[in-house]
């Protein structure tokens, strides 16, 4: 294995810090199915330390579960892209972001106004028609791995279980996935320019502006019809906003899920009680999926601000003043003993389970219950399509230079 699930020794590293003294960030994972050793050390010692993320910039983490939820909640923090003190981790991400304004780097009121135009797309009641849609996708694709006897989750399943599902619900042809998996590749990496990240949205943009003129002439029964009629024609929405909204509605939703769920399959392969749970797929399975979205948590360090007054933290070396880039650790906050009972250990009914996966506040995760369903049913078809499913290999190689954590491919064998 590339990056060993047994984790390295090595020095004890230094977990307090000054303005002066910062930490480097981000922090990799060594394991798979667990936040960096670093995180639970910062908990106690320096819960919202001081840091140095790409590019010599200085931020701040927040670590706590009570903090991460109170900061995130907090309306005065900016989630926008254009103030250079936000602390994008990838090297031209801000840049790309202030450029391209994917609401979610944006503040209201623009941020409340392009949000609601999705929003009542993805509630539960809208959400639970996709199911069978889904399920019979997902069937498919068992079905066809099947004779083969061997497959990657992430390229013969898991990406094309969540690109297709997104691209359903927008009435798009999903017959390439691949492309979206190389624009979010891009768009998403750590180490992409501005130029490369602006390069791959445009070709996005530039493909559903097609898309954005043909539903415009003659639309369909598809939620990009409904964007176009209802949203850009009126003028609510400018169509640079309404290709934005779009490209990260697919980015974002595509990534998380894909992760997800190649993630989760490889904790089950390791776990009989839990995957015995997705094999019968009854009513158990809902708990299992919320604490799978706990654990994994890939979306670690997704909720960047730029704190909008001072904040105290309670052990800090030093308050976070307004103006400080701010880092959210989903994965810290989730794995928090103070919130979560043996908090590294997968407990398929753990209760209560309030974890903080899809974010908090006005930001939070806006396809979360697509997000929910699409697991459910890709973890039951799967487990229980393919019964013998093992491991292939056990070279299988992390990823921690994108947004979202997650694994380039996993081997399986049945």
């Amino acid at each position: 294995m590339s990056e060993s699930l047994t984790r390295p020794v090595a020095e004890e590293p230094r977990t307090t810090s000054g303005p002066d003294e910062r930490l480097p960030f981000p922090m990799p994972r060594t394991c798979p199915f667990a936040p960096p050793d670093d995180y639970a050390r910062l908990r106690e010692q320096d819960p919202a330390p001081h840091v140095e993320i790409p590019g010599g910039r200085p931020a701040r983490l927040l670590t706590r579960y009570d903090d991460v939820r109170r900061f995130l909640a907090d309306r005065t923090t900016s989630a926008d892209a254009r103030d250079e003190a936000l602390p994008a981790l990838g090297v031209g991400e801000r840049e790309a972001a202030a450029k391209s304004r994917p609401f979610i780097r944006t503040d209201p009121p623009d941020h409340t106004r392009q949000r609601r135009i999705l929003q009542a797309q993805f509630t539960v009641r809208r959400v639970a028609r996709m199911a069978d849609g889904i399920r019979g996708r997902a069937d498919r694709l068992v079905a066809e791995m099947r004779p083969r006897g061997r497959a990657d989750v992430v390229t013969d399943y898991a990406n094309i279980v969540s690109t297709s599902t997104v691209l359903g619900l927008m009435g798009l042809p999903d017959d390439d996935p691949d492309f979206f998996r190389e624009i979010t590749r891009i768009s998403g990496g750590r180490h992409s320019t501005e130029a490369e990240v602006t390069a791959a949205l445009g070709t996005l943009f530039a493909t559903l502006d097609e898309h954005i003129t043909l539903r415009s002439q003659e639309p369909g029964d598809d939620l990009l019809s409904a964007l176009v009629q209802n949203h850009l024609l009126t003028g609510e929405v400018t169509r640079h906003e309404l290709l934005s909204t779009l490209g990260i509605t697919i980015i974002a939703g595509r990534e998380t899920t894909t992760s997800m769920i190649a993630l989760s399959t490889w904790k089950l392969l390791q776990d009989p009680a839990a995957r015995a749970v997705a094999e019968a797929g009854d009513d158990r399975m809902k708990g299992l999926v919320e604490e799978l979205l706990r654990l994994l948590s890939v979306a670690d360090s997704i909720p960047i601000r730029v704190a909008g007054a001072d904040h105290d933290v309670d052990g800090a070396t030093a308050p976070i003043r307004e103006g400080d880039g701010v880092i959210a650790l989903l994965a810290a906050a989730n794995h928090d003993p103070a919130t979560f009972s043996d908090p590294d250990r997968l407990i398929p009914d753990r209760t209560p389970n309030h974890h903080l996966a899809f974010g908090f506040g006005i930001h939070q995760c806006i396809g979360q219950h697509l997000a929910r369903l699409e697991l459910q049913i890709a973890l039951h078809s799967l487990f229980s399509g393919l019964p013998g499913l093992t491991l292939a290999s056990d070279d299988v190689a992390l990823n921690n230079d994108a947004a979202t954590f997650g694994i380039e491919e996993l081997p399986v064998r049945w």
